[in-house]
């Protein structure tokens, strides 16, 4: 019946049109696409997997003579192919048949079609976790996280570092026709995409301005805006609705939408956006190609309107400075604060971990006013690599209080910095049950987000207790790293950010280890269960700390 309708419905719209021509020659000669041939490519489709690789991908294209632009139609839902190409992902488990209706559009809105089926094998159902962070119980409503340094940007193509070339500082594209969308992802995998959310009330307005990459941005066909070198800004546009489907290409959970519909910044493409990180509560960050394959462009999305999710404080400030140390000597760091852990500890420090740690001033030195802890591809004692890790074990120590350190990461696959403390009783009852806050760890494999996380008997290894914050320049500006640490609650910032706190319900002290002193320790491991594979090429990182501060 579908097919009728449309074959009914071209035939009178054809009628229409040739009527009109009749009445109005101005319009010029209607030209019907022939020789329509549609061709079905199922991503994967082999020999041994004749329905393909199970994404459920499955790339058409087609050609007419005479056309100048061409859709695809499945399931009502309209596939726009100006230059004749669209990915549809089919997700229904198993093998199916699908039926899509290409039509080709020739001169005075003639047009001709032709419908296909094919048999596609679909494998992949998404995690119920990112379902219900991505619609909830229904629906959710997302936006541009403008007051989020990084919300937006770009890099090169198949970049793993967001906003790696350039990122966008807090509020700086207000104005331009962003941050006023909201875009809407319903249960039902409907998309809606509003383009200004201030101007509904009290009654509906479709109309909405929209911020996009010059010349791409003219496939909405709508317009006008402001030319702004290589942006469009205010682009007059309307509120619409597509459908939208997650697929894991390579593993890789990513967000499709149909049709034009986009996120942020319209750069045409695909229109896929993987998700890069989802970690954060009510944030998704997000990465897509543009249509010219010259930029992967980075979003960081979120549900929360602007001011949720920002009640979070602190509940004791410490502001009595109790240890300081600003590395104004050059030189080996002073011996009456800092002492190291050397060797390969048991089993790579329990991780297995691939660095040697050295007190060598080849891998940590005071230079300039920063410390330096240097990573080193080199052979030294049955170990490919050295390192260091110094700690203020028997030198200082304390209970409850706020550290603030400033530092700027290092680099390269493989290395695994951290700022983090251990419980001073470690000696005598040893890990988990002493405690261990991990207040800063970056994996160079993951770079740009850096995560913090408590460590007890009741949660220790793959913990629970943990965050993750996104820092996109982690590895080339300083930042201050820190931890309020109460009786009550444990919370970690990011340049005096909050992001992770955390309230224990249970203060039991046979599972909760954080009423009693610990130290500090500073230091970079290499590979491990977190750092992962090393890099080959791989020869030399360091951290740089200019200062660490302890308050109570």
């Amino acid at each position: 019946m579908k097919k009728l309708k449309l074959i009914l419905g071209v035939f009178f719209l054809m009628v229409i049109v040739s009527s009109c021509e009749d009445d109005d020659k101005s319009i010029g000669e209607i030209i019907t696409p022939t020789n329509l041939v549609v061709t079905p490519e199922i991503v994967g489709q082999d020999t041994d997997n004749p329905n393909g690789d199970g994404s459920g991908e499955v790339i058409f294209t087609v050609k007419a003579d005479n056309a100048i632009s061409y859709r695809f139609v499945y399931n009502d839902v309209t596939y726009h192919a100006p230059l004749g190409s669209a990915s549809i992902v089919f997700s229904n488990l198993g093998v199916n048949t699908y039926t899509v209706t290409a039509i080709a559009y020739g001169t005075g809105g003639a047009s001709s079609s032709s419908t296909i089926s094919v048999n596609v094998l679909a494998t992949y159902s998404p995690p119920a976790d990112l379902l219900q962070k991505l619609v909830g119980s229904g629906s959710k409503t997302w936006r541009i996280k403008s007051e989020k340094s990084g919300h937006f940007g770009l890099g090169p193509v198949g970049g793993t570092t967001p906003t790696e070339w350039y990122g966008a500082g807090p509020d700086e594209k207000a104005g331009l026709g962003m941050y006023d969308d909201r875009y809407i992802f319903s249960s039902d995998g409907t998309f809606t995409h509003i383009t200004d959310n201030t101007n509904d009330n009290p009654t509906e307005d479709i109309t909405g301005t929209v911020f996009g990459r010059v010349d791409l941005i003219d496939e909405l066909n709508a317009g006008p805006g402001t030319v702004n070198s290589a942006d469009v800004e205010n682009y007059a546009y309307h509120d619409y609705s597509e459908n939208w489907i997650i697929i894991a290409p390579g593993g890789v959970e990513t967000i499709t939408l149909t049709g034009l519909g986009f996120i942020g910044y319209y750069t045409g493409g695909d229109h896929r956006y993987e998700i890069f990180d989802r970690s954060v509560p009510g944030e998704l960050l997000l990465r897509t190609t543009d249509g010219n394959n010259e930029f992967d462009w980075w979003f960081i999305i979120t549900s929360d309107e602007e001011g949720e999710g920002d009640e979070q404080s602190l509940d004791v400030e410490y502001t009595t400075e109790v240890f300081t140390e600003e590395f104004d000597t050059n030189g080996t760091p002073d011996a009456a604060k800092w002492s190291y852990d050397t060797g390969t500890g048991t089993n790579g420090w329990g991780n297995n971990e691939e660095q040697y740690y050295t007190d060598r001033a080849d891998n940590v030195i005071v230079e300039d006013g920063v410390l330096k802890i240097i990573a080193k591809a080199e052979s030294f004692s049955g170990s490919n690599y050295t390192s260091a890790r110094l700690k203020t074990q028997d030198k200082f120590e304390f209970t409850h209080g706020r550290v603030d350190v400033r530092a700027k990461l290092p680099s390269g696959g493989g290395t695994w910095p951290a700022i983090w403390m251990l419980g001073a009783n470690f000696s005598d009852v040893g890990w988990p049950a002493c405690g261990e806050i991990d207040i800063m760890e970056h994996v160079g494999n993951n770079p740009g987000i850096i995560g913090s996380a408590l460590h007890t008997p009741s949660s220790s290894g793959d913990t629970q207790n943990k965050e993750d914050f996104s820092v996109p320049d982690a590895t080339t500006e300083f930042h201050v790293y820190s931890v309020n640490w109460s009786e009550n609650q444990i919370s970690f910032l990011v340049d005096d950010e909050i992001f992770y706190t955390y309230n224990p319900e249970d203060k039991n002290a046979d599972t909760w280890p954080f009423n009693a002193n610990q130290f500090l320790i500073l230091n970079i491991a290499m590979g491990g269960t977190l750092g992962g594979t090393i890099d080959p090429a791989f020869t030399e990182a360091t951290m740089e700390i200019d200062y660490v501060k302890v308050f109570q």
